[in-house]
């Protein structure tokens, strides 16, 4: 394939920098809710085009939008006031072959079942109300989807994707501290909510995280009892970031607290969206589950985009797992960084330009690198249609 380009990176490593800053948005911000939704909309009107016609057909429902809410939280239990407003907005193919499809049924009971699945509190009948407004798409760019080289599907944008291996350290620890939180923390104390923002900074070889966690009022009892639950996670996050980093670790959980004036991080549902926090599809976490200033980035919002032939959400996926694979498979790698470029209307397997970008560890030469990046890089392009049944399956994650 011509448009592979394998090149040295002449640039210092992320580990050997003095500052690295990371972050992560938990499960229940704002802006991880609005992207939650809007994958569980693609995802399941995907699953009905192909029950009912046997392919996915034209959609996007990535500009879901949520307007915060207002609540009273008290200790022992507040209430919300008025509701969290949820914008259910994008495109899909409503009639196809003479058949209407109920599609915004489909989006609004994905949206709720999200809700459902992933926040303890939050109830979606009294909570939440949803607003849906799915239109239908262009003209011109459902041509597009419809058309094919082959069996491959012509990109609807142009546009490009970007991803990077391995995770650095400070990384790692960001991504699997908001993890745990959710996954195991939560279970233990239910006091703490879904909505787990972790700020990591990296000075030389002392890492410090800021973590933002959402209480929930109802099991809590008093400024007492907050205190003593906050100190147990920074103790819970201290234990589990040995697992990571052997670099010192600083932990600060809710550091705008004032217990003086008893003013806390403290909510009815579990989710900064209930009182002030707006969130919108693509503003948080990319598709490796993390926002990273000093790596490249694309802007592109992956949840919500059709699985078939929207670049801005599989290039963005297939770059990070071609990453991934050139920095477990390939000697020598010490950082890798893969970008893609699309061209509206072309075959999505090939793209305009893959671009690799190595630095090799001390001692390798980057002509050692070339061949087996590039065979990797040349076999997942072929092979991009995986990424489509891996979207649809829920094997993969877009935030």
């Amino acid at each position: 394939m011509p448009n592979v380009f394998v090149e040295e990176l002449v640039h210092t490593p992320v580990e050997k920098q003095v500052i690295e800053i990371v972050e992560r948005k938990g499960i229940g911000h704002p802006d991880s809710l609005a992207d939650g939704m809007a994958e569980a909309m693609s995802r399941e009107l995907s699953k009905e085009y192909i029950r009912r016609f046997g392919a996915v057909l034209h959609h996007n429902t990535d500009e879901t939008q949520i307007v915060a809410g207002r609540s009273n939280p008290q200790f022992g239990g507040g209430e919300v006031i008025e509701p969290i407003y949820v914008l259910l907005v994008g495109r899909a193919t409503k009639f196809f072959n003479g058949e209407y499809i109920p599609t915004d049924k489909i989006a609004l009971k994905a949206a709720r079942d999200y809700i459902k699945q992933h926040m303890q509190n939050l109830d979606p009948e009294l909570d939440v109300v949803f607003n849906v407004r799915l239109g239908e798409g262009s003209t011109d760019l459902q041509d597009v989807f419809r058309r094919k080289s082959g069996n491959v599907a012509l990109a609807n944008d142009t546009s490009f994707g970007i991803g990077f291996a391995p995770l650095s350290e400070t990384e790692q620890l960001v991504l699997n501290v908001e993890r745990r939180i959710y996954e195991e923390f939560r279970k233990a104390n239910p006091a703490i909510g879904e909505d787990v923002k972790v700020m990591g900074l990296r000075e030389k070889d002392k890492i410090s995280l800021t973590i933002a966690a959402a209480f929930v009022d109802r099991y809590v009892a008093n400024i007492k009892e907050y205190d003593a639950i906050k100190e147990e996670l920074e103790n819970f996050v201290k234990d589990i970031s040995n697992e990571y980093t052997e670099r010192d670790v600083e932990v600060f959980v809710n550091t705008a607290d004032d217990y003086e004036t008893g003013c806390v991080y403290l909510t009815v549902t579990g989710t900064s969206a209930e009182n002030g926090d707006d969130g919108s599809v693509g503003r948080g976490n990319r598709c490796n589950g993390l926002i990273t200033p000093g790596r490249p980035m694309s802007m592109e919002a992956s949840s919500g985009k059709n699985p078939i032939n929207h670049v801005g959400k599989i290039y963005n996926l297939l770059a990070n797992q071609i990453a991934s694979r050139i920095a477990e498979e390939v000697e020598g790698v010490e950082e890798v960084y893969v970008r893609i470029l699309s061209q509206i209307g072309k075959p999505i397997n090939e793209p305009k330009a893959l671009s690799v970008q190595v630095i090799p560890k001390s001692g390798y030469d980057i002509s050692k690198i070339e061949k087996p990046a590039r065979e990797i890089a040349e076999e997942m392009i072929a092979n991009v249609g995986k990424i489509t049944d891996m979207v649809i399956e829920g094997r993969v994650r877009t935030f």
